[in-house]
């Protein structure tokens, strides 16, 4: 495995040596670093709050341990059906508290039987410049299909929402790779903040960058889960990296949320789904009143062991007649042509039923679980990045589901990460 990482990486280093040496690139990151140094020394530089602002919120052992805990998973899950506007049946409120206690079981109990403050431990050490490379060339992967899959429909879907429609998922799923790329990059900033090599404010303005090149991007394509998804893991991979006030992360979770109910609103009016004088939350309401709706559909027709059988996560394969989501169209309705959302727990119960539902959640809930005490072990800027990534998507997943190819590759990669760790300090502190 070492050995094809070596190759892998030592290739990726190459082609981004080269790419960064084109005259493009170059020139690209000649502006950016004068902008950057007129950030550094502006004035309106001065006038940005210090670290002593709402210092009050610092005095919170709560808000400061475990903000980004994966138990807030839950709380959202809870928000989520407050939002709904019709109630869920007793059925499926019975299942999800089974679920909730599932979850808790693998995020509260599982990470203690390998980590506990009595033994000593041992991480991956990745070098910065082959996740550097790594995070570059996904990026450069998504922008290249970024330009191929706006050009396929002639025209921007942010602004003509109904070509949204045409934009077509095999040029589409490569635009969303910019994510972890994103990510990998802004923990390289990080690390490199930790070993004094940038300081505080250019780190900081290097993450601005990233995400108003990833917001552009995403928001371009008129997309909000990836925009969504993507301000999540830049706020958690700055809170760990002490580079984001806690009050910051606060007023960055209130935005992202005012975002989403802005792009909802305003696509459903360019799409006449709603009238101008339309509560702007009723976008954000109904669509989890509907998500809801499917997840009492999935759950009255799933049983204790399920209907596909694992088919519904195979059709997340590339060249699969129907998409996941298609596949849930078709289950509730006989409609193939629509995607629908199953929300987190929707998939499983399809699939294998409550007993797939009992085992996926406490899964994931120990995945999340372990990722989130490595890192507050060992404060490493990859596993600080790797946490982010699968957190941000299990909290869009709760909407949406875990479906998405590259998606379900990132946990996978994740698995095997958290996996290697465990096994080399079992083998530490026999």
């Amino acid at each position: 495995m070492s050995y094809l990482y070596l190759k892998i990486t030592s290739l990726i280093n190459r082609l981004t040596n080269i790419v960064l040496k084109t005259f493009l690139f170059k020139l690209i990151f000649n502006i950016l670093n004068f902008f950057e140094d007129q950030f550094l020394n502006s004035y309106f530089k001065k006038l940005y709050p210090n670290k002593s602002f709402l210092s009050f919120l610092k005095k919170s052992n709560f808000l400061n341990k475990y903000i980004f805990s994966p138990l807030i998973l839950l709380f959202i899950f809870a928000v989520f059906l407050i939002l709904s506007i019709n109630p869920i049946s007793e059925s499926l409120t019975i299942n999800l508290i089974i679920a909730f206690i599932s979850f808790f079981i693998g995020v509260y109990f599982i990470p203690k039987l390998f980590f506990n403050n009595k033994k000593k431990y041992k991480i991956i050490s990745f070098k910065t410049k082959d996740i550097y490379s790594i995070g570059f060339c996904l990026i450069i992967i998504g922008l290249l299909f970024f330009l191929i899959s706006i050009a396929s429909v002639g025209g921007i879907p942010l602004l003509q929402p109904s070509i949204r429609y045409l934009l077509k998922p095999a040029l589409t799923m490569p635009v969303f790779l910019m994510i972890p790329g994103i990510c990998l990059i802004g923990s390289v900033y990080i690390q490199k903040y930790k070993n004094k090599e940038i300081n505080r404010s250019q780190v900081r303005f290097r993450f601005v960058l990233l995400i108003i090149l990833g917001t552009l991007i995403l928001l371009t394509l008129g997309y909000r889960t990836p925009l969504i998804a993507i301000l999540l893991i830049m706020i958690i991979m700055g809170y760990y990296g002490e580079i984001l006030e806690l009050w910051e992360v606060i007023f960055g979770a209130v935005l992202g949320v005012a975002t989403i109910i802005g792009i909802g609103y305003f696509r459903s009016l360019g799409e006449y789904v709603i009238s101008s004088n339309t509560d702007p939350f009723y976008s954000l309401k109904s669509r989890a009143d509907f998500t809801l709706h499917v997840l009492d559909m999935l759950n009255f027709i799933s049983g204790d062991y399920g209907l596909t059988h694992g088919k519904l996560l195979l059709s997340s394969i590339p060249g699969s007649e129907l998409g996941p989501r298609m596949m849930i169209g078709k289950l509730i309705a006989w409609r193939t042509e629509v995607t629908v959302t199953p929300t987190l727990i929707g998939q499983m119960l399809v699939d294998f039923g409550k007993t797939g539902m009992i085992l996926g959640m406490g899964l994931l809930g120990a995945l999340l679980g372990i990722g989130f005490r490595i890192v507050q072990i060992t404060k490493d800027y990859f596993f600080i990045a790797l946490y982010s990534l699968i957190f941000a998507y299990a909290i869009v997943g709760v909407e949406t589901g875990i479906l998405d190819i590259q998606v379900i590759f990132y946990y996978a990669i994740a698995i095997l990460i958290y996996l290697v760790v465990i096994v080399k300090n079992i083998k530490t502190n026999e």
